[in-house]
C-alpha cells in the first residue's frame, strides 16, 4: 500500500478542486509529487495550479458516470485519492451515483490499473442502515471499495472546518441577516470538528504507509462539541448576538421539505438551505467511536497533531463581524 512521495510520484486526486481537495493537492505538491486533479470541469479548476510549481499540478476531465474518463484519469498513476462527495443531490448528481456507484467505478479502475495506493474519503456516520441517504450511500461506497480494492484505506472525518468550510461560514453568514439562529433538535447533537489541513495530512499519511492497509480510520478534532456550543463559538468569533430558536427535528424536516420543493420549482436555481436528509444526519452524533480509539484508528495513530477550532476559526469568521476585522463591539 505504501508509496514513496517524491518528484517521480504521480497521484490522481478525484475532486481535487474542492474544499478538501485543494489542501490535499497542496500537501502532495509540497512533497514533490505530480498531481493530476480529476474534475468534471477542468476549466474551472485553475485555482489549484498555484498550489505547486509550474507544471506540477494539472486538471483533467473525469466524470464518475463515464468509465472511460475515469480510466484515463488514473492511467499511469502511482496512487489515487477519491474525495468526491455531495451534501445534496442536483440533477444527475444523486447520492447513489456519486457516493456509491461512482466510488465503485473508481475502485474498479484502480484495480485494473494496478495502482499502488488508494485512499477513499468517507464520513463518520456512514451506515447502510441509516435513514439518511448521504450516510447510507457513503457506506455503500465503502463496501464496493472493500470488495474491489482489499488494500484501500478509508478515512471517515467528522465535520471539516477551515476557511472555506460550509459549517461555520454558513451560520456566520446567516447571523448577518437573520434575527435568530435555528437550534435544530435543541442543539444537543455532538460533533468533533476536524481541521481540513489535518485531514489532508491524514491522506498523505495513508499514502506513505503510516496507515494500515484495509483499515477504516475515524478523524476527529481535539474536542467534542454540541451543536449549540458550535453556534456559540460562531456568534463569538463573528461578533454577533442572536437569540436561539429551538426547532424540533420533525419541524425541521417539514422546513427542509418546503425548501426542497421551492428549489425544484425554480429548477434548482436556488439551492435549499436545509434538506430533510441533512436533518436526518443531525439526529445522530458525529464523533469518533470508542472502537476506533481502542483500535488506534484515529488521527493520533497516524502521528498527526490536531489543530483545534479555537486556534483556526476566529481568523476567518472575523470577516462576518459588523465592521470586519476592525470591529470592537458586538451587534
Amino acid at each position: 500500500m505504501a508509496i514513496a512521495l517524491n518528484n517521480s510520484t504521480l497521484v490522481t486526486v478525484f475532486g481535487g478542486s474542492g474544499f478538501v481537495g485543494r489542501y490535499v493537492v497542496q500537501a502532495l505538491a509540497r512533497r514533490g509529487c505530480r498531481v493530476r486533479v480529476a474534475v468534471r470541469r477542468p476549466h474551472l479548476a485553475g485555482h489549484v495550479l498555484p498550489l505547486g510549481n509550474a507544471g506540477q499540478i494539472y486538471p483533467v476531465q473525469a466524470n464518475l458516470r463515464d468509465h472511460a474518463s475515469v480510466r484515463r484519469a488514473i492511467e499511469g498513476a502511482d496512487a489515487v485519492v477519491n474525495l468526491v462527495g455531495i451534501l445534496q443531490p442536483s440533477g444527475k448528481q444523486s447520492f447513489a451515483s456519486v457516493q456509491a456507484t461512482g466510488a465503485g467505478i473508481i475502485a474498479q479502475a484502480v484495480r485494473e490499473a494496478r495502482v499502488g495506493a488508494f485512499v477513499q474519503m468517507s464520513a463518520i456516520g456512514a451506515n447502510r442502515l441509516s435513514k439518511s441517504a448521504y450516510a447510507r450511500t457513503k457506506a455503500e461506497g465503502e463496501d464496493l471499495i472493500r470488495k474491489t480494492c482489499s488494500n484501500a484505506v478509508i478515512l471517515r472525518p467528522s465535520i471539516i472546518f477551515g476557511p472555506e468550510d460550509e459549517f461555520f461560514n454558513r451560520f456566520a453568514a446567516m447571523a448577518m441577516f437573520s434575527p435568530f439562529m435555528p437550534l435544530i433538535g435543541g442543539g444537543k447533537t455532538k460533533f468533533q470538528p476536524v481541521y481540513v489541513g489535518d485531514v489532508a495530512e491524514a491522506i498523505v499519511a495513508a499514502l506513505d504507509g503510516r496507515a494500515k492497509p484495509s483499515m477504516t480510520y475515524e478523524l476527529g478534532g481535539d474536542r467534542v462539541y454540541t451543536f449549540r456550543e458550535l453556534l456559540d463559538l460562531t456568534m463569538q468569533y463573528s461578533r454577533r448576538k442572536r437569540p436561539y430558536f429551538p426547532i424540533p427535528f420533525w419541524m425541521a424536516k417539514i422546513q427542509g421539505l418546503s425548501f426542497e420543493i421551492a428549489s425544484k420549482m425554480t429548477l434548482s436555481l436556488i439551492a435549499p438551505p436545509l434538506t430533510v436528509d441533512q436533518v436526518r444526519l443531525l439526529e445522530t452524533d458525529n464523533v469518533v467511536s470508542d472502537e476506533a480509539k481502542n483500535e488506534h484508528r484515529t488521527l493520533e495513530a497516524l502521528g498527526i497533531e490536531r489543530h483545534g477550532v479555537e486556534a483556526i476559526v476566529p481568523s476567518y469568521l472575523v470577516r462576518f463581524s459588523p465592521k470586519g476585522e476592525y470591529s470592537t463591539h458586538h451587534a
